[in-house]
């Protein structure tokens, strides 16, 4: 695995331990000699997480709509800082940018970016893994919701599988390690 997109908020949330999570995950990555595509912001957990792996000395690629440079008060330590026209072409270029997707805690962009690439690792548009670092419980009540779609006939066991969920930055790591592996990720 060379490059891991991080998902996360632009802000810093209310539990301490988020921020933690983005840090610990920065350092982790750049530490492992791999590099982070992420969405391109300096504050909140989009700055935290990028902060951390430049101090690790990790390599760090921002992929910002033009619409959010001032908003999302660009990180300007970038080693490379890609400018897109919209939200979709965002997505789109940090799909292929990278191997796999980690998604912290965040708000609804952060969902979008989540659902959208698990989504087309499900319809096949790429094989590529999604991990949801679940800190201090944030996505408990989804996991129990996607829990329930499955249960409920809405979502097949193999596409909830699809979505592998991790309680630190080691899981993840390893989840989407193990899931990049042959045979590691099935669509369906």
């Amino acid at each position: 695995m060379k490059r891991i997109c991080v998902f996360c908020g632009a802000r810093d949330g209310r539990a301490p331990a988020y921020l933690e999570a983005a840090r610990a995950l920065g350092t982790a990555i750049a530490e492992n000699g791999i590099e982070l595509v992420y969405g391109g912001g300096g504050r909140g957990m989009m700055g935290a997480v990028a902060d951390a792996a430049i101090a690790a000395r990790g390599r760090v690629v921002g992929v910002i709509p033009r619409d959010l440079f001032q908003r999302e008060f660009l990180h300007r330590g970038l080693a490379e800082l890609r400018a897109v026209d919209g939200m979709l072409e965002r997505k789109s270029l940090m799909a292929e940018l990278s191997d796999g997707f980690i998604s912290l805690p965040g708000g609804i962009g952060t969902m979008d970016e989540l659902f959208e690439m698990w989504t087309w690792t499900q319809l096949g548009i790429h094989d590529k893994p999604s991990v949801l670092l679940n800190v201090d419980g944030y996505y408990d009540s989804m996991v129990a919701f996607l829990d329930e779609m499955t249960a409920a006939g809405y979502l097949a066991p193999d596409q909830r599988a699809l979505l592998r969920v991790a309680g630190t930055v080691d899981e993840a790591l390893c989840g989407l390690q193990s899931a990049a592996a042959p045979g590691g990720v099935r669509t369906g």
